[in-house]
């Protein structure tokens, strides 16, 4: 299961995710959709441990993203 717990992502002035909140369980399908510059590629990059969240928490499998070579 993928939870993603109030994140958020600055970018000098430019707020690219603004305090999101979701829940992906084991075995559905979900899709991410929104304009250009909505924050897609960069809740993408956040989830996968490219990128810090600058607020909030990720989690998959209960084991935080950022820094945790197994779960990425």
């Amino acid at each position: 299961m993928i939870e993603i717990r109030d994140i958020s992502k600055c970018f000098e002035d430019i707020k690219a995710v603004d305090h999101v909140t979701i829940t992906i369980k084991e075995g559905c399908v979900f899709g991410l959709i929104g304009t250009n510059g909505a924050g897609k590629s960069t809740m993408l990059r956040m989830i996968t441990g490219v990128y810090r969240p600058d607020e909030g928490q990720i989690l998959i499998d209960d084991q935080p993203v950022f820094d945790n070579v197994e779960t990425k």
